[in-house]
């Protein structure tokens, strides 16, 4: 109970004043009140002031408890009201509580008065603390945890009502989708604490460049979402390039050491053809991830006609259904044979395993998928997926444990990095019982060279356990034959573009001839890929190639289990 109750009282009897004062003094409560007998006096008093408490009389001249009531709910609506008259029926009391009147006391009964207002204090007090738990359930609902800043599902909710807000104003309004650029390292460098405080502190400088009437919201990670309202197209270039501006001069410091920052944005002009919010979001992401690629800290609108978007939004698709896939048995191996060219590496067979993907009852050939994969990241869950189906067939038919046979695998750059990879492969090997020297890991030359370290440190690992290694693609970069010193491996595999036009362009067939030569000289067995028929294969036996896989040779066909 508060020492000092502030107590509204609604009577015209002074002495009827005198005697509910005595007896909350006697109650042991000495309160702060105010004494009105008329409506507009109790519309001043509630309007001025804050009261815990109205004790009203029921009948006062051309004004009753009825409308003390209404004007409690409409100015205070958590604040009770208790009745005390000399004279009310019944059916009047029934209707007043009804009504909301927490109570009815009768005049010459007021020893019920301090009962009935401790009782309603406590109760004032739960619900009040109700309503806060319910206010403060309701801000953790549609915001987020960290910055405050509205959460993704509210924000996506004010996007469809902005949407059918414009149709019927013909406002405009434009949806920005903002990105960190540096997140990643200021997390990998310092951690998450730095991480979330540099969000915390760029959500307070994006906010404030913003209208009141325009939405900031984190849409997750390092990613935000900016609602801009009755705002065209120009308008909201100048604010999106204010923000890159703001985040590009803002220095976020931790621990000492300072950290720059920039934006990439994307941006979206909302129009009636929009009709879901996810829509709109992914336009944005499309657009900002343009942004991103033409050099990032950058605004790049929405246009549909955009090839690099269209390309994007192709990959994007794709990343969606191969993260299905890698939930479900849809990747499934081909294998393509390679024939030996001289009778000296005719020692034992080898062909290559290929990865495809089940749609229904069509089969999608890589080239359709793995561009999307690689740029989304995905190629190294996809070469453990190949890794695990290969082993496993290699296991079911017992071919992994003959003496003879070279099972070739692809590895994308994305795993040649992982630090992981070695012991997925080790553990394989334990699980599915086979000899790693059936095993040869295929790496392209362009990822080998972009992750050399990486790569050689893998090579060498695999090797002492008995893998061998084919260089895929050789001959497409600048410094092949510089390279090619580096990488400790067991079959050099030249590109097919080269193979393709090697009797018309005498270029390409000096290119091929080099590279055989070479590989020779450095001990490594050479195999010439894209042979599409009988006259490439005889020159290629010709210049001394020791083994050559294409559709002249054999076709790819699914695993014969």
């Amino acid at each position: 109970m508060k020492s000092r109750l502030r107590v509204l009282l609604i009577e015209d009897s002074e002495d009827d004043t005198f005697l509910l004062l005595r007896a909350l003094k006697k109650g042991g409560i000495e309160p702060y009140y105010k004494v009105v007998d008329s409506e507009s006096a109790m519309e001043t008093a509630l309007m001025e002031e804050t009261w815990d408490m109205v004790i009203t009389d029921h009948s006062l001249p051309g004004f009753t408890s009825f409308r003390v009531l209404e004007l409690s709910h409409q100015y205070a609506p958590d604040l009770p009201v208790i009745i005390v008259s000399g004279l009310i029926g019944e059916d009047v009391a029934v209707s007043a509580m009804k009504a909301g009147a927490q109570d009815y006391i009768m005049k010459d009964n007021l020893n019920r008065l301090i009962p009935a207002i401790q009782r309603e204090m406590r109760e004032v007090s739960v619900r009040l603390a109700k309503k806060r738990a319910e206010s403060t359930l309701e801000h953790m609902a549609y915001h987020d945890s960290l910055t405050d800043l509205v959460n993704r599902r509210e924000f996506e909710r004010q996007l469809i009502q902005s949407l059918h807000d414009s149709r019927k104003s013909a406002r405009d309004c434009v949806l920005l989708y903002l990105d960190l650029d540096q997140f990643k390292i200021i997390n990998d460098t310092c951690g998450h604490m730095a991480g979330d405080e540099l969000l915390k502190q760029l959500s307070k400088v994006l906010g404030q460049r913003l209208r009141t009437s325009d939405t900031l919201a984190r849409l997750g990670g390092d990613e935000f979402g900016v609602l801009l309202r009755n705002c065209d197209a120009v308008d909201a270039r100048k604010v999106a390039e204010n923000l890159c501006k703001e985040v590009r001069e803002f220095r976020f410091v931790w621990e000492d050491k300072p950290f720059a920052v920039s934006l990439s944005v994307g941006m979206v002009i909302m129009g009636s053809h929009y009709k879901t919010a996810s829509e709109l979001l992914s336009h944005a992401d499309l657009a900002c991830y343009a942004a991103k690629d033409r050099g990032r800290d950058n605004v790049q609108v929405y246009e549909s006609s955009d090839l690099n978007m269209q390309q994007r939004q192709r990959d994007m698709h794709w990343t969606s259904r191969l993260q299905g896939a890698l939930q479900t048995d849809d990747f499934f191996l081909f294998h393509q044979e390679m024939v030996p060219l001289q009778e000296a590496s005719a020692d034992g067979f080898r062909t290559e395993f290929l990865v495809r993907l089940r749609d229904g009852d069509d089969t999608v050939p890589p080239g359709a998928f793995i561009p999307a994969a690689e740029r989304f990241g995905l190629m190294p869950r996809i070469d453990r997926r190949v890794i695990d189906l290969a082993f496993a067939y290699l296991d079911r038919t017992g071919l992994g444990r003959e003496p003879t046979g070279t099972f070739f695998i692809n590895l994308s750059g994305g795993s040649l990095s992982d630090g992981e990879l070695f012991h997925f492969i080790h553990s394989k090997v334990q699980e599915y019982s086979i000899l790693p020297a059936r095993i040869c890991f295929e790496i392209t030359e362009t990822s080998a060279i972009a992750h050399l370290n990486d790569t050689i440190g893998f090579i060498e690992r695999a090797r002492k356990e008995g893998f061998e290694f084919a260089l895929d693609d050789f001959g497409t970069g600048m410094s092949s034959f510089t390279y090619l010193k580096a990488l400790p491996i067991d079959y050099l595999k030249v590109d097919g573009g080269f193979i393709q036009n090697l009797l018309a362009d005498p270029i390409d067939m000096g290119i091929v001839d080099a590279c055989n030569r070479i590989g020779h000289a450095a001990g490594l067995k050479t195999i010439a890929e894209f042979v599409e028929n009988d006259d490439v294969k005889d020159c290629l036996t010709k210049l001394g190639f020791d083994y050559a896989q294409g559709y002249g040779i054999a076709m790819p066909v699914p695993l014969n289990e």
